[in-house]
Parts: structure tokens; sequence; C-alpha cells
């Protein structure tokens, strides 16, 4: 965790944003690979996509709760248990309101295509859970983050497999990612209003 920290200061912010849409072309890359072979039709796999109530009322609702639970927790809980080697700071610290959601939109669309929408809804809750936890691998370091990571997992693991709708989880997603790419930016440029 603290090597890949070190790995991601090294980057300028243009290289690291490089970076993060080019994992995200690789997930959905991998997406539409796996969907040509596991979907019948591409008419299958727009099923998944409809606009409902569900969006807001479970999906923009479950995201507020889980930030706010984390924003709670991080209040309380030793500094340690959210330390990920400053990787998440890097990311969002020294972005605008814009760019962290345009990452936060580009992230949620790319990991539930393909961990709800391609391998949860073949191979099941569990083990797509899991594959979701094994690449977020620069939590492996630190057990309540990875802890936190497969809850969080199996939650929007749960809540497709009761809306089986994935605009419900990629606004989930998304809200999760945004408000916390917020709190981390702010977090940030309150550490260095105050040493300055």
């Amino acid at each position: 965790m603290k090597k890949q920290g070190e790995i991601i200061k090294q980057l300028t912010k243009k290289q690291l944003t490089f970076h993060l849409f080019f994992t995200q072309i690789v997930l959905l890359t991998i997406s539409f690979i796996l969907g040509i072979f596991l979907f019948e039709d591409w008419s299958t796999f727009g099923s998944q996509f409809r606009w409902a109530s569900s969006i807001l009322t479970i999906g923009l609702t479950v995201g507020l709760i889980v930030v706010i639970l984390d924003i709670v927790l991080m209040k309380f809980l030793p500094s340690g248990y959210y330390d990920d080697g400053g990787v998440n700071e890097r990311i969002f610290s020294d972005r605008s309101i814009g760019e962290i959601a345009l990452l936060a939109i580009v992230i949620a669309v790319s990991e539930e295509i393909l961990f709800r929408g391609v391998i949860q809804y073949h191979l099941g809750l569990i083990l797509s859970s899991i594959i979701f936890a094994v690449i977020h691998f620069r939590y492996w370091a630190h057990w309540f983050l990875i802890t936190n990571i497969v809850v969080l997992s199996f939650l929007i693991g749960m809540i497709y497999e009761v809306t089986g709708n994935l605009l419900v989880t990629i606004m989930m997603h998304f809200i999760i990612d945004f408000l916390l790419g917020m709190y981390m930016r702010f977090k940030s440029s309150k550490k260095r209003r105050d040493v300055s």
C-alpha cells in the first residue's frame, strides 16, 4: 500500500488522470468482450438499464447513508484505519468539483457494468463481490479497508439483486465516490490552509 502511494505521488496530475481513465477503459473492454460471449443478445444486457424511481429512492439514499456512515467512522476511528498510503488523497485533493464528478461517474459506470451487469448477472453475488474486492488491491494491506470494501461490494450486489437495475447501483456507486472524493478534497484544502 505504501509502495503504491509512493508511486502515485511521483505521477503528475495528468499522468494520474490518464492511468485512472485507462483502467476504466480496460474494465469496459473486459465487459464488452465477456458480454459478447455471455449474453445471447444485447437486449438482455440492455434490460438491466431502466429508468425507475428506485434510482433515487434506493441508489441515492443508500449511497448517502454509506457516505454519512463512512465520514462518521473517519471522525471516531483512529486515522490509521483509513490509511491507504495517501492514494485517495492524491487522486482527489487537487481536482475541481467537475473533475471529481467526471471521475466518479466514469468509475461507477465501468465498475458496475463489469461487476454487476456482467459478472454478477452470470456468476452470482458472492463471486462478483470477491472479484470486486480483489481488484481494489490497494486496500489489501489493511484489514479495516479490505473489510470495508468487501462489505460495500456485497451491499451494492444485494441492491442489484433486489432491483435488477444497473442504474440504481451506478447511482449509488457514483454518490459514494463523488461525495467521498469531495470530502477528501475538502480535507486536503483545509489541511493546506491550516499549515499556511
